[in-house]
């Protein structure tokens, strides 16, 4: 169960922007990786959407009411989607091994099955 105190708690106290924030600091390592020409491609958009999970659920828990909160948790479970659908693109055209797509979409899966958490707290 997920207690959620939104007067006292932090965004930065919660287990899924922790967990976010780690993808970040994996996808910049991976995308780091990519060829020069992808830089203002697939590289720059993986890694927009990999901060835009943390940067909505940030901007979600500072807002003043649980359905605001809950739309930007949507937002942010867009933005895992899009990640996804980007990462299958890197693996399929080469940019990606199996074992760091794995371990990415593993961890998406996770972060996934936590803002649904989070969100069916708030209702």
């Amino acid at each position: 169960m997920v207690n959620i105190n939104r007067k006292s708690r932090s965004f930065r106290d919660l287990d899924v922007w922790r967990k976010s924030i780690d993808l970040v600091k994996e996808i910049y390592q991976i995308t780091g990786k990519f060829p020069p020409s992808e830089i203002y491609g697939l590289t720059n958009q993986i890694r927009r959407a990999a901060v835009s999970i943390p940067s909505n659920i940030a901007e979600g828990q500072g807002r003043n009411s649980a359905k605001e909160f809950r739309q930007f948790l949507g937002i942010a479970l867009g933005s895992v989607a899009e990640i996804e659908t980007q990462l299958i693109i890197a693996q399929e055209i080469g940019y990606l091994s199996n074992e760091k797509f794995d371990f990415l979409i593993i961890s998406l899966d996770t972060i996934r099955k936590m803002i649904k958490s989070l969100a069916k707290a708030l209702k």
